[in-house]
């Protein structure tokens, strides 16, 4: 019986510093049926040339040129619609793949029902000039399986380039919200709401940190993230259908609510805020926070001092 097809979506935006060894991870690959797709996304850098190189040299590979920069939902839309495979791989071009990673998935996908849509794992955590940092498991500590709505809901647990997805997910959402500025959290409430995940705990991955993340911005003044967490979490409320779920939701919206007004996204606090008294009821110390946010007292220097004092050494 042959293999599935697995599709590996591989998205570019000026990864020109980490392109190669991220290509020569696809390439390495020991699962013998794959289809890979390689989106750039209007890159600026030298990304394209080194792209151009790899395609003449492995026919197999597929090229797209998104043509204008487009943003990471759209660009990597446009590479899963064009793809085959039964299960589909969305992977920055500045992480790398080790070589097992496609194999472990699909033989752990195999011994799944269908009512499984994500395989996850561990990852290591990679710095620019790709030295170890630390492991995914070591920070977030436990990794659920079957059922976990609630957990997406009211915490981060999962190292998004480590998923593995059964195409009907994708076909089912429509892809990515292309409305938003990021993908994973939306994508995760839409997806575990239907379909069960299941943690493989081998690391399958290096993910790059590195000074131009998204996460290193995360909470900047006027950021589009942080709408983007405000118009899923108004989604997900009409979605919960349990106690536990709620307060999983709870949690998350205290959360974003606290970082959003430290930072000075008072407009984004409100709407957080009033989400949480429409969820479960404000507490106390939020309906304080409230109050501040509201006549936009900045306290921002606490935040500043609790991430000195965690991360002094």
């Amino acid at each position: 019986m042959p293999q599935p097809l697995v599709s590996i979506i591989c998205l570019c935006y000026n990864h020109e510093r980490c392109l190669r060894p991220a290509l020569d991870s696809v390439l390495a690959q020991t699962y013998p049926n794959l289809e890979v797709i390689i989106v750039d996304d209007c890159s600026t850098d030298n990304s394209v040339g080194i792209i151009r190189e790899y395609v003449q040299r492995h026919p197999q590979l597929k090229f797209i040129s998104t043509g204008r920069n487009l943003g990471n939902t759209k660009a990597f839309n446009i590479g899963w619609r064009a793809s085959h495979g039964r299960f589909i791989l969305d992977f920055a071009t500045d992480d790398v793949l080790l070589p097992e990673r496609v194999a472990q998935q699909v033989q752990q996908f195999e011994k799944l029902p269908p009512d499984y849509g994500v395989v996850y794992s561990d990852a290591e955590y990679i710095s620019d000039d790709s030295e170890h940092l630390y492991l995914h498991s070591q920070k977030y500590k436990a990794a659920p399986d079957g059922d976990v709505f609630a957990e997406v809901l009211g915490r981060y647990f999962i190292c998004p380039p480590t998923m593995l997805i059964r195409r009907e997910v994708f076909e089912e959402l429509h892809g990515y919200d292309e409305g938003l500025a990021y993908e994973d959290f939306d994508f995760w409430i839409r997806s575990a709401r239907k379909y069960k995940y299941a943690y493989l705990p081998e690391v399958t991955t290096k993910r790059r940190l590195h000074s131009r993340s998204l996460s290193s911005t995360w909470y900047t003044k006027g950021n589009q993230l942080l709408a983007s967490t405000v118009v899923v979490c108004k989604r997900a409320a009409k979605m919960v259908r349990t106690e536990q779920e709620r307060n999983a939701l709870a949690r998350r919206l205290k959360y974003e609510a606290r970082q959003a007004y430290l930072t000075g996204n008072f407009t984004e606090a409100e709407q957080l805020l009033e989400l949480l008294e429409q969820t479960t009821g404000t507490p106390f110390l939020y309906r304080f926070i409230r109050e501040l946010n509201r006549h936009e007292i900045n306290l921002g220097f606490l935040r500043t001092l609790n991430n000195w004092l965690r991360y002094r050494q």
